[in-house]
């Protein structure tokens, strides 16, 4: 008795992957947001979110000043940002560095 094993294209592809982790880790984050050049709400200077269209002084000012964030929608929140101008900026922005430790 012969036994065979047929695994078919789809699973000499999956074979022939590197593994992949599945969970997402705060340093891939960084580096997902540093490839898509996303502003971390906890660390931007106000020069560097003056530098950005649709924030000024004022709004660059309340941002730092209402540091930390552990979520980006909390500019909203705190009513430092209005609706209309957080949703022109959300997928340029991100909130890392404040996250909790264990939190992936």
């Amino acid at each position: 008795m012969t036994c065979t094993l047929d695994i078919g294209l789809l699973g000499i592809v999956l074979l022939a992957l590197p593994p992949v982790p599945l969970t997402t880790t705060d340093s891939v984050i960084a580096y997902a947001a540093e490839q898509a050049d996303l502003l971390d709400l906890n660390t931007a200077t106000a020069e560097q979110r003056k530098a950005r269209p649709g924030t000024g002084d004022a709004s660059s000012e309340k941002i730092i000043k209402g540091r930390p964030y552990q979520r980006k929608d909390e500019l909203v929140q705190k009513k430092i940002l209005p609706r209309a101008t957080y949703e022109g900026t959300k997928y340029k922005i991100v909130a890392l560095s404040n996250r909790p430790s264990g939190w992936s």
